[in-house]
Formats: C-alpha cells, structure tokens, sequence
C-alpha cells in the first residue's frame, strides 16, 4: 500500500512538471525516455535469448 501511495505521488510531480514545461519539449522528452526504455527493453530480450551463462 505504501509502493502505491509513493507511486502515486510521484506521479503526481510529474504530471505537475509537465504542466509547467511547453508542450514541444514535452514532446521530446517523451521521446527521449521512449527511447531509453526501448534500448532497455532489447537489450534485456537479447540477453535472455543467450540463456543463463
């Protein structure tokens, strides 16, 4: 339950940052963390297809 209040809250700031930021940079950085979070998302599928070593 504590996890999900502090999940919530954090959300929360963020939403709250966006808000204040125009809404191209918001877009970019979006992007940016899209991106980051993809690169992230293959390299964890590429090491679980060459097994445990």
């Amino acid at each position: 339950m504590v996890i999900l209040v502090a999940a919530l809250l954090l959300l929360g700031v963020v939403l709250g940052a966006v808000v204040q930021i125009p809404l191209p940079l918001t877009f970019a950085l979006a992007a940016a963390i899209g991106c980051w979070l993809l690169i992230f998302a293959v390299r964890e599928w590429r090491g679980a297809q060459r097994g445990p070593r």
